[in-house]
């Protein structure tokens, strides 16, 4: 049995290095979920939304064999917990789409930006860290305790041994977890692949069809490293546990929340409980990444904020961000790629609430842009 620190360390260093591929690939191909919408709802694109939907049916395709094989057990991970918040996932959501469109970007968009010299990104994640924290443990969080999170459905009192859809599925027709789980993943899988290669310039779009499936698999690769290479018995305690991981479950990638984590270690330093995980070198291997592309393709180069009014956008949209992320448990990154890949019911509440809040935002933005054209804010993509 391998030592508790030598589990921790493999968990901290694949997580950098699945983040930095993740990165590189996701500035590669423009990866970005507020730009993909802002695609369709400015010029009625869809290449990136394709993308973004292929990379989930890798992600998924790919988490479920390994649930179906018994690698993992994502019945213990947050999105499949058989408590439903719903509350919470879709006004958090609603408050993370409405952010990023704001700020021009998601919290993975910002670091693949800051990988590339933006000193703005820089200044949007500090915000959107400090948002977060107070969401996990400060002012929102007791907001986000005593009005949201009271408004659930306790669906393991009904039975439901996980919150996903073919648990669901296997309630309403009486068919057996084992048939439920791959049906479901079929069916929505197909119904997925279906749309995004029905467009015959994405299927010749060798990038993005790339980029989405390795985007896709590295989300595998994480729920596989904390869920089974980072499982084991701690020796001091006897107990098997995950291993550096800040939720203490198995994870993939997501954002917000890791965020939060990396700003406490960085003020706590000298606090010997703290300790890196997976979620913080995510972060790092993120930029890291992203850096790396920008170096070798020449187009690192330093950006500031363009006015006054884009940095206070910047900084209103981080802090929705951080709050909303917080709240609806993941970004578009870890409710839109980790989330959805369990086929988390939870997963598809808050990226309901997250494309709701964003369109509603575009759709403003327009709308002043087309009456007040010279005050109207663009969103970046």
């Amino acid at each position: 049995m391998e030592s508790s620190t030598n589990l921790g360390l493999v968990v901290v260093t694949g997580g950098f290095v699945l983040a930095f591929v993740f990165g590189l690939v996701a500035a590669r191909t423009n990866f970005c979920t507020m730009g993909a919408l802002s695609d369709i709802v400015n010029m009625g694109s869809w290449t990136r939304m394709r993308t973004w939907m292929l990379a989930v049916t890798v992600a998924m395709v790919g988490t479920m064999l390994l649930s179906a094989t018994g690698q993992v057990d994502l019945a213990k991970s947050v999105a499949q917990r058989p408590v439903l918040p719903w509350l919470s996932l879709l006004v958090g959501g609603v408050l993370f789409g409405i952010g990023m469109t704001i700020a021009g970007g998601c919290a993975n968009r910002n670091l693949v930006r800051l990988g590339g010299g933006s000193i703005r990104s820089l200044v949007v994640l500090a915000f959107l860290a400090i948002s977060a924290y107070m969401a996990l443990k400060g002012l929102f969080g007791q907001w986000r305790a005593s009005w949201l999170d009271p408004q659930r459905i306790d669906l393991a009192a009904r039975g439901w041994t996980d919150g996903s859809l073919a648990t669901a599925l296997a309630k309403a027709t009486g068919l057996p977890a084992a048939t439920a789980l791959p049906l479901t993943a079929a069916v929505v899988a197909a119904g997925l692949l279906a749309f995004v290669f029905k467009d015959r310039r994405f299927r010749a779009n060798a990038r993005q069809v790339t980029g989405a499936v390795v985007m896709g698999l590295v989300i595998v690769a994480g729920w596989y490293l904390t869920g089974h290479l980072g499982y084991g018995e701690n020796p001091e305690t006897l107990e098997t546990v995950y291993f550096a991981t800040n939720t203490r479950t198995l994870e993939s990638l997501s954002f917000v929340a890791p965020l939060a984590y990396s700003l406490e270690m960085l003020m706590l330093w000298t606090d010997k409980s703290l300790r890196l995980t997976f979620g913080i070198a995510s972060v790092l291997g993120t930029i890291a990444g992203s850096a790396a592309y920008a170096l070798a393709t020449r187009t690192f180069r330093w950006e500031g904020f363009a006015s006054l009014a884009d940095l206070r956008n910047q900084l209103v949209g981080a802090v929705l961000m951080g709050a909303g992320g917080v709240t609806a448990l993941g970004c578009t990154i870890g409710q839109g790629l980790s989330g959805l890949s369990t086929l988390a019911i939870g997963s598809f509440i808050a990226v309901g609430g997250i494309v709701l809040g964003s369109v509603a935002a575009l759709r403003v933005i327009l709308w002043r842009e087309e009456r007040t054209p010279e005050i109207g804010a663009t969103a970046a993509t």
